[in-house]
Parts: structure tokens; C-alpha cells; sequence
């Protein structure tokens, strides 16, 4: 590293100044700063299986906490991706010990969309829209919680975003869910839900 920049890692020492949360799966295929192409110093990352927003996980608020308040991050991303293995294990119902309880916040969006996926075309299909869906829910309970709301209340500048990264070929896509403040945060949910369930033939793209 120092051959090709001898200032990188003395650059590093100075106080962190990254404008970017991002909350991911723990997927070792799905590295966050190689996938946005940021260094180290520009992304603030917290990672858990799943990439999941729990009300209890202490660990993922005081990270959200520490980037909206003391970073001043302004942008958070949530971001999955398919054939993640905590949505198939959650979707397959299939019982594993421990992370059972963990995986509780990925068997409550299973079980809020169960029908409409049923209605989609094959398995493989439904899984893919679980994934979409997990990571729409996620940013919506990030939008719910109260370090953003009070971020939001004395005007400071932050915008949520999902996505979700495709394994086969290194392609992020914009599911959609992007909200810069309380009033977008339900008409954007609403949005981002409806495409995700709708058939692939029916698909849009987001700018």
C-alpha cells in the first residue's frame, strides 16, 4: 500500500470524516467499501447476518447513533443482497438453535408478505423479493428510529437509502427506498413494497 501511496496510512490517523453509513449482511462476499469503491476513512460500516435493524440490537443504534450525531454522516444505506442465507433460512422456516431469535426480524417480513409472494412466479423468485423486502423493512425501521427522527426535527441533512447487491455480477441495484425526511418516509415504503411484489415482466428501474 505504502508503494503505490506512502502518505495512506499517516492520512488515517486524523479524525474519521466518512459521509456514508452503510449497514450490511456479514456475508463475506459482499464487502462494503470494495463494492462502492470508497477507502478506508470514507464509509462507516456496521455488518451483522442479515443486515438487519433490530430495536434491541444496542450494538446497531449506538453505530447509527454514533454516525448521525458525532460524524454527521449524510447519507445511511442499507444495503443486502440475494441469496442471502439468513432470508433463505427464514423462508425455509427451518430451525438452526441460536440465530432463530436473531433471524425473528427477517420471519416478520416473511410472514407480512407471505401471501403476495406466494403469488409470484417460482421459489428462486420469491426468495429474491424476500431479500428486496427485508431490505426496504430495514431502512423503514432505520427511518422509525429516534436518532434519525430527532436528526430529522433540527434540520440536519440526511438521506436513507436500500439496495441490494447481486453476487453473479457485482451489480448494485436502487430498490427504491430512498427518504430524506419524515414525510417521504411512508409514500416511499408504499412505493418501494409495490414494485418489489410486482411480476418481473412488470419491473421498473429507479433513477
Amino acid at each position: 500500500m505504502t508503494a503505490r501511496d506512502p502518505a495512506f496510512f499517516s492520512s488515517l490517523v486524523h479524525a474519521q470524516t466518512p459521509q456514508f453509513l452503510w449497514i450490511g449482511c456479514s456475508d463475506s462476499r459482499v464487502p462494503a467499501n470494495q463494492i462502492v469503491g470508497l477507502l478506508p476513512g470514507e464509509l462507516f460500516v456496521h455488518r451483522n447476518v442479515g443486515n438487519l435493524v433490530v430495536d434491541n440490537d444496542m450494538n446497531c443504534l449506538a453505530v447509527i447513533q454514533f454516525a448521525v450525531e458525532v460524524l454527521k454522516v449524510e447519507h445511511i444505506i442499507v444495503c443486502g443482497h440475494y441469496r442471502c442465507s439468513a432470508v433463505v433460512a427464514a423462508w425455509g422456516g427451518a430451525r438452526l438453535g441460536l440465530i432463530d431469535h436473531w433471524l425473528g426480524a427477517v420471519n416478520d417480513v416473511r410472514r407480512r408478505y407471505k401471501a403476495e409472494l406466494r403469488r409470484l412466479d417460482d421459489e428462486a423468485t420469491q426468495i429474491d423479493r424476500l431479500c428486496e423486502l427485508n431490505v426496504i423493512e430495514q431502512v423503514a425501521r432505520v427511518a422509525r428510529s429516534m436518532v434519525v427522527l430527532d436528526a430529522w426535527a433540527r434540520g440536519q441533512a440526511l438521506s436513507l437509502h436500500g439496495w441490494i447487491y447481486r453476487l453473479e455480477d457485482g451489480i448494485l441495484n436502487d430498490l427504491g427506498m430512498n427518504v430524506r425526511d419524515t414525510h417521504e418516509r411512508r409514500e416511499r415504503h408504499t412505493a418501494a413494497v409495490a414494485r418489489a411484489l410486482r411480476p418481473l415482466e412488470a419491473q421498473t428501474s429507479f433513477p
